[in-house]
């Protein structure tokens, strides 16, 4: 298998409000808020009309990217017996992706992930990780490790506890890892592992501006470079209308974005240029190709609603 991905399995929800919904719930439009309390959640969900349901989680997103770019990948994330947990693994294997867990009942339900999307385009989200949060190192199968070229993780995924056994199971068997730092929240609330992470643990490295300048407590961009070239490991940066930028060593690769896009939702944005990205590394590409590749993606899945590209 070329790439496995363990993440999340959350149920992506998608609506459509306006920007009076997002302060009137006392939410920071842009950013992953998670809910702990599940009714809490639930009565937020009950006022709105859904677009669509999608089997989400960052990663899966990513993966069934490269599925779609034929690439033969697998994905691993805790989902309950339920409802949406059935909808989850019937969308995964609709988009032939091998899905390496067994559901079985749990006392969470499987996760939600409440997508608002505001006219501008922008996505807030609002997250109860439900069972997804519980992965544990016996739902992280050796085998599928050992049998990818690359592992692809999620920052989102990590946590103390349990999560954290789950993930260095994954790294200590693994061939490769990438990971994706994932939200700006995530970098904030675990800043020192991450860190140890990208400087000791990945072999490659995604990320926004926003959240590497936070990492590193960088005071500009130029910081952020000088930091990444002394690694010796790949850094993948998307920094929005500026385009993207990989460092290697001392080489920096740059790619401009695509002009005069019809964007409706950024959802999806960062995962499908991480699969554009990935895709083109496991197949041998340039990395300034690698990153075009990933420019390709991203500027197709936001001119559509959602985080599946239609093909």
């Amino acid at each position: 298998m070329k790439i496995l991905g363990i993440g999340n399995a959350i149920v992506d929800v998608i609506c459509k409000v306006d920007d009076d919904f997002i302060e009137k719930n006392n939410l920071t439009k842009s950013t992953m808020k998670l809910f702990f309390n599940e009714k809490e959640f639930k009565s937020l969900l009950a006022n709105l009309k859904i677009e669509k349901t999608v089997s989400g989680g960052s990663v899966a997103n990513s993966i069934v990217g490269l599925s779609q770019l034929g690439n033969k990948v697998g994905f691993v994330g805790k989902v309950s017996d339920d409802e949406f947990g059935s909808e989850y693994e019937i969308g995964l294997k609709k988009e032939n992706v091998e899905y390496f867990y067994f559901k079985k009942k749990e006392e969470l339900p499987t996760g939600t992930c409440l997508i608002l999307v505001t006219p501008d385009s922008e996505r807030t989200m609002c997250t109860f990780l439900g069972t997804a949060g519980k992965i544990n190192e016996n739902d992280v199968s050796s085998n599928a490790i050992k049998n990818s070229e690359l592992i692809f993780l999620e920052g989102y995924l990590w946590d103390e506890g349990e999560p954290k056994k789950a993930f260095d199971k994954a790294i200590n068997n693994a061939n490769k890892v990438a990971m994706s730092l994932s939200d700006l929240f995530c970098v904030d609330r675990h800043k020192p592992h991450f860190l140890n992470l990208v400087k000791n643990k990945l072999d490659i490295t995604f990320a926004n501006e926003q959240e590497i300048t936070s990492l590193i407590e960088a005071k500009n961009f130029d910081e952020v470079i000088n930091f990444s070239k002394q690694l010796n490991k790949l850094i993948i940066i998307t920094r929005g209308e500026k385009g993207a930028v990989a460092i290697n060593s001392n080489e920096v690769f740059e790619s401009n974005v695509q002009k005069n896009l019809k964007i409706v939702d950024l959802t999806g944005a960062g995962d499908l240029f991480a699969a554009g990205f990935l895709h083109g590394y496991i197949n041998k590409l340039s990395t300034k190709q690698c990153l075009e590749k990933g420019t390709e993606m991203s500027s197709k899945v936001i001119q559509q609603i959602g985080a599946r590209l239609k093909i």
